[in-house]
């Protein structure tokens, strides 16, 4: 920073509001931006909860991918998604800007309607649960990661509605997922995890 004094020793009060115009304007581009980057590119989240377990563990830091919400595709299976877990409710563009890690942190809130799951099935898709085991059209899934075997009092069957997911945690016996909350549609995938 340089500063010029008058004859007298005085900083003219000019070149004080210049600098304080340059840091304003530089903080702010640099707000603007995180935004942007946060709400259209990528964002750090935390996992809340055990249900990603042991994939995933309770309060990790993970980094999402927001091209799949930015551009509306399809996650492939087995990608770990962000949902927003309000699937009765259609979103909103106020919702992506709520949601913003960096605006939470302004308001002090932090949002638990948001889960963080792994793609099952998709599209037309047949899920079955049944001999400890989920199946989609018709065939087994080899899932490595799961925590435990399923444990379920009675067979369950769905098929996924186009437009829309089902999704499933790693630890399943401690998982709220579509068996709980249904279908979540393609606008509620927030990101996936990189």
């Amino acid at each position: 920073m340089t500063v010029s004094f008058s004859r007298k020793g005085r900083i003219p009060v000019r070149s004080i509001v210049k600098e304080i115009w340059a840091w304003i304007s530089s903080i702010a581009i640099a707000f603007v931006l995180t935004l942007l980057i946060g709400l259209f590119v990528f964002q750090p989240t935390k996992v809340l909860g055990h249900s990603m377990d042991p994939t995933l563990h309770n309060e990790q830091r993970i980094y999402v991918s927001k091209l799949v919400h930015t551009f509306g595709y399809e996650p492939k299976y087995g990608d770990i998604v962000i949902i927003d877990s309000r699937v009765e409710r259609p979103r909103s563009f106020k919702d992506d800007l709520l949601e913003h890690p960096l605006l939470e942190l302004m308001r002090g809130v932090q949002d638990e309607n948001m889960y963080v799951k792994r793609v099952i099935g998709k599209p037309g898709d047949v899920i079955e649960l049944k001999e400890q085991k989920v199946y989609r059209n018709g065939e087994p899934l080899d899932e490595p990661y799961i925590n435990e075997t399923m444990q379920f009092s009675a067979e369950r069957k769905w098929t996924v509605p186009e437009g829309s997911l089902f999704v499933m945690g790693d630890n399943r016996n401690h998982s709220k997922d579509s068996r709980d909350i249904g279908f979540v549609p393609l606008d509620h995938v927030l990101g996936i995890k990189l």
